[in-house]
């Protein structure tokens, strides 16, 4: 069967308990809705949502129909819709769970079943164990039952009687962008958004029109879209695998900018719970690593952030976000990759990132990554540098000149079968390098350690470098995440630590293909 892990669950479009199927869900549904009774938590309100993937239609239906006849209050929102606004909605409501039917960046062949909980937090230990021995309990014929007549009071929402399911959808919707679009305003936003030039490509999935309106709304008048990409298809017919940190995924976006003369550049993956920033450097255009938007959008946020405000990332992500929060008078926290873990980073959290570009930049309303606000805030920053007459990568430089330079690498490797990444991560636990690119290291093994901070992940550090590699929770993949570190000790060293380092991740690229 496929197990409730991450999120919950996904898997290939296929019969049988193996993959993706109305019966899947229906059970997972039954399952979660008795979790959700043992806890007293029967008759509350579950939003239901759906991205625009093969089957995610009839997946959501299928998801509200169980839901209704477990005599929950059920509000399945009427179109697709990106992942974030389910999560807004679980929060803002106070509904007890929330379920979005999405596979997120993955193939096309895929689809997933993702649940959120009580603050519209994704679950954690022991939670999804509990959940799982629920599923595997439900036994027989699942009664469903017509959503409509189990739907909230649309007084609820400050709506007439007579307002419809697509009503209440539609009113979630529009207070999300509404809350999205002030954001700049909240932090001390630019007075110049009507002065950039944004392009944006939805990567065929569903976050085309809520961004551009979230966009425009936030006041940025200029917002241009890669046609090819910006209508849902569950095909994606333009990209090998519609995720933004696929090589080659982003060519139209940057083309486009190149071609409109943008100003910044925007890549939301299918569901919009991610975001990638594209900007013009020395020698094109490029897209921005992970580490490298986390620590502009961190900074953007702890400048008007209260003292001692929590700013927080995972252990693949770069250090350099440590060092700039100790620098700026703000807290620091580490957690396992995934926002299930960022989200509980601890009180006053004002940002949280992690490398494979999710960002969450505004936890009051979205305790998850949020694709579409973090563009918000990203071309925010873009405008106020444009107007004070610098660029990213000069603020980037800038960084490297205070902090040494920090420069990282993703490299994942696409396997047979998620099996065979953990055969991987086992033979280098049995017998681990004593050096990786000519330079002596450590080996931590975090299966080994307790409490929250054990995962199924190696840590490799040196004096320079450290490489952590684990397999992916979602794909079947092996992931290796780098970083090497070279100090500046004067402007004019810059130039030559970036050589250093550049030089030094091509030979720890090399040494992790080979794995």
């Amino acid at each position: 069967m496929l197990r409730f892990g991450t999120a919950g669950l996904r898997g290939p479009l296929q019969d049988g308990p193996d993959g993706m199927n109305v019966d899947t869900v229906t059970r997972a549904s039954a399952g979660i809705a008795d979790w959700l009774r043992n806890r007293c938590l029967g008759g509350g309100l579950v939003i239901v949502g759906r991205d625009a993937r093969h089957g995610s239609a009839e997946f959501a239906r299928a998801t509200a129909e169980v839901f209704a006849a477990a005599g929950f209050s059920v509000l399945e929102l009427p179109r697709p819709l990106p992942t974030p606004i389910v999560a807004y909605a679980v929060r803002a409501l106070g509904a007890v769970a929330g379920v979005q039917i999405t596979a997120s960046h993955n193939p096309a062949t895929d689809n997933g079943y993702k649940l959120y909980l009580d603050g519209g937090s994704q679950l954690v230990p022991p939670a999804d164990a509990e959940i799982e021995q629920c599923i595997d309990a439900v036994r027989g014929r699942i009664p469903r039952s017509d959503p409509t007549a189990t739907a909230p009071d649309p007084a609820t929402l400050g709506l007439a009687a007579t307002a419809t399911i697509e009503d209440m959808g539609m009113e979630i919707l529009r207070r999300y962008l509404a809350r999205v679009a002030t954001l700049p305003e909240l932090i001390g936003g630019s007075a110049a958004r009507a002065d950039i030039r944004v392009v944006l490509t939805a990567m065929h999935g569903v976050g085309g029109e809520p961004g551009v309106a979230a966009l425009r709304a936030a006041g940025f008048t200029e917002v241009l879209v890669v046609a090819e990409q910006f209508t849902p298809d569950p095909e994606f017919p333009t990209v090998a695998f519609p995720n933004p940190e696929e090589p080659g995924a982003s060519d139209l976006l940057l083309a486009l900018a190149e071609r409109l003369d943008a100003d910044i550049a925007i890549a939301l993956d299918p569901d919009a719970d991610r975001c990638a920033v594209g900007v013009r450097g020395p020698t094109g255009w490029r897209m921005l690593r992970g580490d490298e938007t986390g620590v502009l959008l961190g900074d953007f946020m702890l400048r008007t952030a209260a003292p001692e405000s929590l700013v927080a990332t995972t252990i693949v992500s770069s250090r350099l976000l440590s060092k700039l929060a100790a620098a700026r008078g703000a807290r620091y926290a580490e957690t396992l990759t995934g926002f299930k873990w960022l989200a509980r980073a601890g009180d006053g959290l004002v940002y949280a990132y992690e490398e494979a570009i999710g960002h969450c930049v505004d936890p009051v309303a979205v305790r998850d990554k949020d694709g579409i606000s973090a563009a918000v805030l990203a071309a925010d920053l873009v405008a106020q540098l444009k107007a004070a007459g610098r660029t990213v990568d000069e603020v980037l430089d800038g960084y490297a000149i205070e902090f040494g330079v920090h420069a990282g690498d993703q490299i994942s490797l696409r396997l047979a079968d998620a099996a065979e990444a953990a055969a991987v991560v086992d033979r280098l636990r049995e017998n681990p390098p004593a050096e990786i690119a000519g330079e002596a290291v450590a080996c931590t093994d975090m299966s080994q350690l307790r409490g929250q901070m054990r995962t199924d992940a190696l840590v490799f550090e040196g004096e320079s470098l450290r490489v952590v590699i684990r397999p992916s929770g979602t794909e079947p993949k092996l992931k290796c995440y780098v970083e090497v570190v070279h100090p500046v000790a004067t402007d004019a060293d810059l130039g030559a630590a970036k050589a250093a380092a550049a030089q030094q991740l091509s030979e720890i690229r090399a040494f992790c293909e080979k794995l």
